[in-house]
């Protein structure tokens, strides 16, 4: 009797692809299931790339050890070697599988919580675009008998690339005087992250290490994250504190009073900083990317970084300094550039680490906050409901389509005008005061997002607590 195919296992694991590679409970992601996604990407890989060996990293869930082992079992016995990496930010592992052109698996959920896990693909070019996650999904590859075994050896190859990137372009003054909060938790790139720092000049101080799993997600600051930030800010007299999610391509950044930046506002700002000509950005992200004027071209895609990075293409054909980013402050660089007349080589997936150093560079002896403030006045806020399903999600998102005003009256907002709707991704309401309500599912996990812009941070926190509060009642 054959072994079942890869695609067979896969489709009755439960485990699906989102906006972020692969993502399901722990507890879907048997051994079989593991090697079932690393074979048929290795399959699907080699349609198109000839090459020997495969790089995986994973982040500090606990359950990435046994996903990974099963991955590398898997590529072993289909004749592939593994370069192991250990636990090192997504982007290292991006860096160094591109360079040496080779494909690659980040083993790692990113923010969701521990009880989930996820693999993320990279091509020898890249991240895997969503025909590569369809093809992915129908390999009929045999499914290999594998042995587990224990991990294989940490290589450290990545860890230097990754920091080189970002010694070789700025100046080791460039944080001189700077005392610079490192928010550790459970990041995978704690451990680099002092090391960088402090050899670009900051003092660094080192809070909150965490042994056990912290799902800190960039995009939704939890309140106790919030004001935990100020206090560190006060007790420590920082510039700055930076941390990042828990697979380290998304990033915070407090300004100099402990506030965080949006990861949008902290990215237009880099854009800036990078003197990029053209972006790619989500429909969620602030109205100030256009209304700054800072840029010669903008295209809005799904939310997602295959969306933004397959927009990188036409946007290449008429520009040299293209890049993208999203709303959870991932940067992804589209082209090559030159950065303090360096050349930096393109990175097209999520980027915790240039965006900050942009900015902090941006800001040089100023202040952080001075450069939000020149900023058009627009101003976003977001939240979500957890344990929401995705069915009841796009329900609302239909009644949108199909009845807006009576959508508007459930929402508690009958005497909003509807100037303008985009089913781009989700539901994006655009009303007559300049106003934005934003609602679409998680792509990662069963929660409901909505998005508000208003003149304001405290109305637009309010929109979104009106939304959510609204939607808790008739759910």
């Amino acid at each position: 009797m054959s072994n079942p195919t890869a695609s067979q296992v896969i489709k009755e694991s439960g485990v699906t692809f989102g906006t972020s590679g692969a993502r399901g409970l722990v507890t879907d992601f048997k051994p079989e299931v593991c090697a079932a996604f690393a074979v048929a990407f290795i399959e699907v890989m080699k349609q198109s790339f000839a090459f020997e060996r495969l790089a995986i990293a994973i982040d500090n869930r606990p359950s990435s050890l046994d996903l990974a082992s099963a991955c590398i079992a898997a590529a072993n016995a289909v004749g592939v070697e593994v370069d192991y990496y250990g636990v090192i930010p997504t982007p290292a592992l991006a860096v160094t599988s591109m360079a040496d052109n080779i494909p690659a698996i980040m083993v790692t959920g990113s923010h969701i919580p521990f009880d989930r896990n996820g693999l993320k693909f990279y091509r020898p070019d890249g991240e895997i675009s969503k025909e590569d996650e369809l093809a992915i999904l129908a390999a009929c590859v045999e499914l290999p008998s594998v042995e587990l075994s224990p991990l294989p050896r940490v290589q450290t190859k990545a860890i230097d690339s990754y920091l080189a990137r970002y010694l070789n372009i700025f100046k080791t003054d460039l944080l001189k005087g700077k005392r610079i909060g490192i928010y550790e938790h459970s990041s995978a790139g704690r451990d680099l992250y002092g090391i960088l720092f402090k050899q670009l000049g900051a003092r660094v101080v080192r809070l909150g290490r965490s042994d056990s799993f912290v799902p800190i997600d960039t995009e939704a600051v939890g309140l106790a994250d919030i004001e935990m930030a100020k206090d560190w800010h006060k007790e420590h007299q920082l510039d700055a504190l930076f941390s990042t999610d828990g697979d380290g391509d998304r990033p915070l950044l407090s300004d100099e009073t402990g506030a965080y930046l949006r990861g949008d506002i902290l990215c237009l700002l880099a854009a800036q900083s990078l003197n990029i000509d053209a972006l790619a950005v989500p429909v969620s992200c602030n109205s100030a990317i256009e209304a700054c004027g800072a840029f010669k071209q903008i295209e809005r895609t799904e939310i997602g970084s295959p969306y933004v990075i397959a927009a990188f293409d036409a946007l290449k054909e008429n520009f040299s300094r293209v890049a993208g980013f999203e709303a959870n402050g991932g940067f992804l660089l589209g082209s090559d550039i030159e950065v303090n007349g360096v050349p930096l080589k393109a990175l097209p997936t999520r980027d915790a680490i240039l965006p900050v150093l942009a900015v902090l560079a941006m800001a040089d002896k100023g202040s952080i906050s001075a450069l939000v403030e020149k900023l058009p006045p627009i101003y976003t806020a977001s939240n979500r409901i957890q344990n929401f399903s995705r069915d009841k999600s796009l329900e609302i998102i239909e009644q949108g389509i199909q009845n807006p005003l009576q959508l508007l009256s459930k929402l508690d907002l009958p005497t909003f005008q509807l100037a303008k709707t985009d089913f781009t991704d989700g539901l994006r309401m655009m009303f007559s005061n300049g106003e934005v309500v934003h609602l679409r599912p998680s792509g990662n996990a069963p929660e409901l997002r909505c998005y508000a812009e208003s003149n304001s941070v405290e109305r637009a926190e309010s929109l979104v607590e009106l939304v959510l509060s609204a939607i808790y009642k008739f759910k």
